[in-house]
């Protein structure tokens, strides 16, 4: 951890273990491994050549990828230096494996007539979409939660509200994260209902070679039952040598949107902290400041902001960069999909860092209800609407005058106003009923949690 040079598999990697099964190097060979099984599997079934294979040993070919280990992910490792071939080396390991079962008689039908991209676009949309649907949303549901937990304790908490990050009409605290929560619930159905796009058509889409070979096997049938029955993903049906991840562009922008959502959250609990509307519970042992004792800063948002922003950047680019590949292809996408892990590491970071940041909050309602109490001019909206619905002459012009005269608007300075205006008393006695912590609209009633 030390000596690592990216703080994802570094000083964070406690946050990141749990993408380490799918996303890592190893998770890769892994899932590299599994379709070759699994194609070979399917191939048995189809092939007169394959017909004498044993049914009951499908299962020990399985436990091949199932029972895969660190070392055999490194006997993958070591072929690889003399191949200078990643998949190829997977190709070996698997033919490998067959002649340890007893197999290998059958062997040169593994990666029968594929090309690597068939074997990396459905290994790495499989891999993404385990990690996505194993990792990424269930900690996305945990933050929504803890914010719609939050959104129900202080549904009924009155806060004045800024627009231009001047006082406007007052909101409930709960409603303002409830807000939050139905962004992030919208967002969330994007990602959750991706689509996980998969190649798999040969050397440039259109399975010359297994046509060849077998030219009475309607081989594009096949390769849809493979990749979507078997493997669970969804096949592209007309490509070029690599699938053309527009699929993937999209799950990136989604992503994408909930870090932005993400951001907003954490910038806006932010300046609430610094306008003292909360206060954090302290941690034994932490230190705010190197300097200042005093202080407990609010860095678990700043991180999660931070961690949000490296994110986005990578995931902008993935989005951008790799719909786009020369004629067939270039190998441009190689490099890059094998840092799709990283932006999914920051955004669990990040997440971990929101909802550590949420739980430390603690309500400070008495500056709440004195920055209400400060802000009585919040009421003028109220006052003139009502002078409005009164046929009162010019109400806007009268509060306007109001309230940008006086140095100070108080409640009894909106008393004297009530006081004097030509309307009945029973208008008068409503007006004077609003308070900048009752003119709340239907704030609470907002908040569903």
């Amino acid at each position: 951890m030390l000596h690592a040079i990216s703080p994802v598999d570094g000083r964070y990697s406690r946050h990141t273990e749990s993408l380490s099964p799918w996303m890592s190097e190893f998770g890769l060979i892994h899932h590299r491994v599994e379709v070759e099984v699994e194609y070979f599997i399917s191939l048995s079934s189809h092939l007169p050549q394959l017909g004498d294979f044993p049914a009951q040993r499908v299962e020990d070919l399985r436990d091949i990828y199932r029972n895969f280990s660190d070392e055999d992910a490194q006997w993958v490792k070591d072929k690889e230096r003399v191949t200078n071939h990643d998949v190829k080396a997977v190709e070996y390991f698997v033919k490998e494996r067959m002649e340890g079962l007893g197999v290998g008689a059958w062997k040169e039908f593994v990666h029968f007539g594929l090309t690597s991209q068939d074997v990396n676009n459905t290994a790495v949309p499989l891999s993404l979409k385990r990690a996505t649907e194993g990792v990424l949303l269930p900690l996305l549901d945990a933050t929504i939660d803890d914010l719609s937990r939050l959104a129900l304790e202080w549904k009924d908490v009155p806060m004045l509200a800024r627009t231009h990050g001047q006082p406007a009409s007052p909101v409930t605290l709960g409603k303002e994260f409830q807000v939050f929560v139905d962004r992030l619930r919208g967002q969330k159905e994007s990602l959750a209902g991706a689509t996980y796009a998969a190649k798999f058509g040969g050397a440039t889409g259109q399975f010359n070679a297994h046509h060849v070979a077998y030219p009475e096997i309607d081989w594009p049938t096949f390769g849809r039952e493979f990749v979507e029955g078997v493997l669970g993903l969804t096949r592209t049906p007309v490509t070029t040598q690599i699938e053309p991840y527009d699929h993937l562009a999209a799950w990136c922008d989604a992503l994408r949107r909930i870090h932005t959502v993400l951001m907003d959250l954490d910038r806006d609990v932010w300046t609430y902290i610094s306008m003292d509307y909360f206060k954090q519970r302290i941690v034994a042992g932490e230190v705010g400041s190197s300097a200042m004792p005093h202080k407990v800063n609010p860095i678990d948002f700043e991180n999660s902001e931070g961690n949000l922003g490296v994110a986005n950047a990578l995931l902008a680019h993935f989005a951008e960069k790799l719909p786009v590949s020369r004629l067939q292809r270039d190998l441009t996408d190689s490099t890059v999909l094998r840092n799709l892990g990283v932006p999914m590491g920051h955004s669990v970071i990040a997440m971990n860092a929101t909802r550590k940041g949420l739980g430390k909050l603690v309500l400070h309602a008495d500056k709440l209800s004195s920055d209400l109490e400060s802000n009585w001019a919040v009421v003028a909206e109220a006052i003139q609407t009502v002078l409005r619905r009164e046929a009162y002459p010019e109400p806007y012009e009268a509060l306007k005058a109001l309230t940008r005269t006086h140095g100070t608007i108080n409640q009894e300075v909106i008393k004297m106003f009530i006081d004097g205006l030509d309307v009945g008393d029973d208008v008068k006695t409503e007006l004077r009923a609003i308070t900048p912590s009752n003119y709340l609209g239907f704030a609470s009633k907002l908040v569903r949690g």
